[in-house]
């Protein structure tokens, strides 16, 4: 193509040509600002030869960008709405390195998938605009796919990738921040006003980068144990911790458990769990674990 289609014009001008109107509850939001744009991609550190899927590629504002940034690479583009398939199509007939594949991110078998464009041994990155609505359960399809993600670049509603981001004695700290970081590095790129899209969102924006961990630095005695403690941590957060412990129906833990546990990994009962680091929290599940079992 021979002009960007991030911009209002263009994009207006594809829309109106395919007599497309968008949903907002969808997360149909398309970016018309080049500089953003540029700026994803900088944060995305491609070198030309990457293997990069990207999730809901609309009209191929950003599928654009990343076709003329991985030329000796691949584009796996995601679209479940036919509608922008067929645009997908027509616009980027000329580019040979890219796949379009209609389907909904969270129904994909991923093995399937990595068969069909030879991803099996190939690290790939997912840089996407994501929908806001779902945000949160395409980054756990990810975290459990099969994929070698060495790095997803995201936009996302701005108060989700604080969240994601969050350190704590943060308003924003959760359990949806411990999750997230136990698997990834997280780092905020820059935010994003609304007037960069049409339609306008009711919301700020951000890019998030997420960089998986080598080797993830916690060793917990049992996963689904920990996020399970980590869930009553934060089930009644403004009470202390072994109250909220106490009472959470995530933790099925004696009373005389959950102080031992406290007090053996020199953890006051009376604070909140929001105030406890990730490591904290580690080393309370094993202690519980330990002291149940």
């Amino acid at each position: 193509m021979d002009k960007n289609i991030a911009s209002f014009t263009n994009t207006k001008d594809i829309l109106n040509q395919y007599n497309v109107r968008l949903n907002k509850k969808l997360g149909q939001h398309f970016l018309i600002d080049n500089n953003i744009m540029r700026k994803i991609i900088e944060a995305s550190d491609l070198k030309g030869e990457e293997k990069v899927i990207e999730i809901g590629s609309g009209i191929g504002s950003l599928t654009q960008y990343l076709l003329e940034e991985v030329k000796q690479g691949k584009v796996v583009a995601i679209e479940k709405d036919s509608r922008f398939i067929k645009i997908l199509k027509d616009l980027f007939d000329d580019y040979n390195n890219l796949e379009i594949l209609k389907e909904d991110i969270l129904q994909i078998h991923w093995e399937k998938f990595m068969g069909k464009y030879e991803l099996e041994n190939e690290e790939v990155k997912i840089i996407a605009n994501l929908p806001y609505y779902i945000t949160t359960p395409i980054i756990e399809n990810l975290l459990f796919s099969p994929l070698k993600i060495t790095e997803m670049v995201f936009m996302m509603q701005r108060e989700v990738a604080k969240r994601l981001d969050a350190s704590p004695g943060n308003k924003d700290y959760g359990s949806l921040s411990v999750f997230i970081q136990f698997h990834y590095k997280t780092e905020i790129k820059f935010e994003v006003k609304p007037e960069s899209f049409i339609p306008r969102p009711a919301v700020h924006s951000a890019v998030i980068k997420l960089t998986p961990y080598d080797e993830i630095p916690y060793a917990v005695q049992n996963k689904d144990f920990f996020f399970d403690v980590v869930r009553a941590i934060f089930n009644l957060r403004r009470k202390n911790i072994k109250n909220s412990l106490t009472l959470s129906p995530h933790l099925k833990l004696d009373k005389d458990i959950i102080l031992e546990g406290l007090k053996e990994s020199n953890i006051d009962k009376r604070i909140r769990g929001e105030n406890l680091s990730i490591q904290e929290m580690v080393s309370l599940s094993n202690k519980f674990w330990e002291l149940k079992n």
